[in-house]
């Protein structure tokens, strides 16, 4: 007999043949509302002890966030079919329900919140929580909706995240005690590091168009590509290799390289100042709107942030070991520079903007001066050519499209022309997504520390950018992550002067208008309570960013509709895709570069996609096999939005059939219209060559 035998025949018996009317009216009640049950011996161990019992609640209910997340993960993996959707003849005695039987999750939450109070509670009363939990898992035999192996494993589960969990505490408490900055950084990376792969795996936000397109990349490796470098198509490459071609196997990188960032930023910040301005950095930056959703989201942000902040730590080493180790050890920083900073470039060319920040900053002071002509920047600077050679190679073997792309979109063939309004849209978007209190705070940090110690170094890596994008939000439109590097050493001096310091008065806060000091009638206030409430502001505006829902916001206004309704078309397209491909082969395509990637993700079977250029500027379909070579299939065409057919794509098909589909949210809002056309026999097409780049 085999192992599943045994458990359906033990279902079986304490499901059916240890039935009575005291356990019928009993095991549903448990199951149902557990915590009634479990609320009598918690008021009990309140009133003892009610510091440990705190403490255990707490970590019973961070270990219920995990379980319940794991046995989730589970389900999915094992997809094992409830017995009372499997079976003839079970006792049911609530709903059956429709999610995987293995594990329980009911037996992995009761013995997830149970373990922690029987370790902290030190009379016999303990055992009453871990009977309680063993009472509900029974009950999901009894009511029949899971196997006893399923309760088995989800106890056995719930119990050893518990034990984690609580020796993971207990670790932490003892090294604070020594170090406990490192500590405390390490906590919130790992907690906030768990919660982003949560919501990738759980939140409500499909791909991004530009990750869609990005992955498209990584399906076709190559040296470099039309508007980036190759960084962002080998690391996607790198975590789908792991991960499988899925949402979470593309933004997994994206939590590493957060990570990583507030890492290297914390190091940072501590060689600059003390490890409180290292960990204040590090953690703000986690906080921070615009930096938090590259946590999330894998663009060509994500790593660039990183690389960014590696070279300015890697700089500020080269500079200091000019005059306090070797010149072999200050050799090896200035080489380490240029793999940063050639990294850096094949990820994002913003990058360059590094080279021009070291150089303005070492040619303003007389003292570092000597270094432009010493061998290190140079050294460094060609090593990052070096690196940065497969976009040059690229390029030169592909008529300098990177080039061509890049003047184009920088609005460089317009000319100098004066626009208020791209100005006042830059500066509202750099206010919306760093937020306004920390944005304000950020520049008056950066003032006041101008001439200060270090603080002028993190000046010249700021404000040099800023004052860039300022300028040119006044010839073009700039987009609000342009200015992001500017925004790094903005958070160091944030930390350092609003929290390393307790006490400053009205006058030193920065303020126009504040004079004099309390003398004069003006309190003395704490520079933390201001630095409070601005990450308290842009703690709140980051959480509703990643729900939104909590404040109802119009589909027309929430931005994070444009991450919203990708699924839904992919499913609807494979439908198509299913039905018309039977008899016939099929190509799908779309005159957008969006459109066309999230079909080539979100389709079942992930199928090559084609986008056909009707007028609109270059992109990288334009330089990989188009549909040429597939006369006689029939097609699916999809464009956004309620759209009339180009001429010149109903002309090449005998026949054309128009769908509209919407999108929705989970609330049956709609988020937007696509139009489906189902093309018959494709005779060819001519092609129209880009004209603009």
């Amino acid at each position: 007999m085999s192992l599943s035998e045994i458990d359906t025949l033990l279902f079986l018996f304490l499901n059916k043949e240890i039935q009575n009317s005291f356990l019928d009216f009993l095991m549903p009640l448990i199951t149902g509302k557990a915590y009634l049950f479990f609320l009598f011996p918690f008021l009990w161990f309140l009133f003892k002890d009610r510091k440990n019992a705190l403490l255990a609640t707490f970590l019973a209910f961070a270990t219920i966030l995990i379980a319940d997340w794991s046995s989730n993960t589970l389900k999915h993996f094992f997809e094992r079919s409830r017995p009372c959707n499997e079976l003839e003849g079970v006792r049911l005695l609530v709903g059956c329900g429709r999610s995987f039987s293995m594990p329980s999750n009911h037996a992995v939450n009761a013995f997830a919140f149970a373990i922690p109070f029987y370790i902290f509670l030190r009379s016999r009363i303990r055992y009453v929580f871990v009977a309680l939990a063993a009472l509900v898992a029974f009950s999901r035999i009894y009511v029949g909706v899971h196997y006893p192996s399923d309760v088995v494993a989800g106890g056995v589960l719930g119990s050893c995240l518990a034990f984690g969990i609580v020796s993971f505490y207990n670790w932490s408490h003892k090294r604070y005690e020594s170090k406990p900055c490192t500590t405390l950084l390490f906590v919130a990376i790992l907690a906030i590091s768990l919660f982003r792969v949560y919501y990738i795996q759980n939140g409500p936000l499909d791909l991004s168009p530009d990750e869609a397109h990005y992955w498209e990349w990584s399906r076709r490796l190559d040296l470099s590509y039309y508007s980036k470098g190759p960084m962002i198509a080998h690391l996607i490459f790198f975590g789908t290799s792991i991960f499988g071609d899925t949402v979470f196997g593309i933004r997994m990188m994206a939590v590493v390289f957060s990570a990583l960032s507030s890492v290297v930023l914390y190091i940072l910040g501590r060689t600059l100042y003390d490890e409180k301005v290292g960990l204040y950095s590090a953690v703000v930056f986690q906080i921070i709107p615009l930096f938090s959703a590259y946590g999330v989201i894998f663009t060509i942000d994500s790593p660039f942030i990183f690389f960014w902040v590696l070279s300015l730590f890697l700089f500020w080493k080269a500079l200091s070991g000019e005059t306090q180790i070797s010149k072999l050890k200050s050799q090896m920083y200035w080489s380490l520079l240029g793999v940063s900073v050639g990294a850096g470039l094949l990820t994002k060319y913003t990058m360059a903007f590094f080279y021009l920040c070291g150089f303005l900053f070492l040619l303003a002071f007389r003292e570092r001066r000597q270094l432009l002509l010493s061998v290190g920047p140079y050294l460094s600077f060609l090593i990052s050519l070096i690196v940065f050679n497969p976009v040059i190679v690229w390029n030169a073997s592909h008529d300098w499209l990177t080039l061509r792309h890049t003047a184009g979109h920088a609005g460089i063939a317009e000319g100098f022309l004066i626009s208020g309004k791209s100005f006042v849209e830059f500066l509202g978007s750099q206010i919306g997504v760093v937020t306004p209190f920390v944005f304000v705070l950020i520049m008056i940090a950066l003032w006041r520390l101008r001439k200060t110690g270090n603080g002028v170094f993190l000046n010249w890596f700021s404000l040099p950018v800023l004052a860039f994008f300022v300028m040119k939000s006044l010839q073009a439109k700039v987009q609000a992550n342009w200015a992001l590097p500017g925004y790094i050493t903005g958070v160091i001096a944030f930390s350092a002067f609003y929290l390393r310091n307790s006490r400053m008065s009205l006058a030193n806060s920065g303020f126009a208008g504040a004079k004099g000091n309390e003398d004069n009638g003006f309190k003395i206030i704490d520079r933390k309570i201001l630095a409070v409430m601005a990450v308290a502001m842009s703690l709140m505006i980051t959480v509703i960013a990643h729900y939104p829902s909590i404040l109802k916001i119009p589909v027309r206004l929430d931005p994070t509709m444009r991450l919203q309704g990708w699924k839904e078309l992919g499913s609807e397209v494979s439908k198509t895709y299913e039905q018309i491909s039977s008899q016939h082969p099929v190509f799908i395509f779309s005159d957008s570069y969006q459109v066309s990637s999230e079909l080539a993700f979100y389709v079942k079977g992930q199928p090559v996609t084609y986008c056909i250029n009707s007028g609109r500027r270059m992109n990288q379909y334009d330089l990989w096999p188009g549909i040429d070579n597939l006369l006689g299939y029939n097609a699916i065409f999809v464009r956004m939005g309620d759209k009339k057919i180009p001429k010149k794509v109903a002309a090449a098909f005998d026949k054309v059939e128009k769908r509209i589909f919407s999108a929705y949210t989970k609330n049956h809002v709609r988020i937007r219209n696509y139009t489906i056309f189902i093309c018959y026999n494709f005779k060819g097409m001519s092609e129209t060559k880009p004209v603009t780049y």
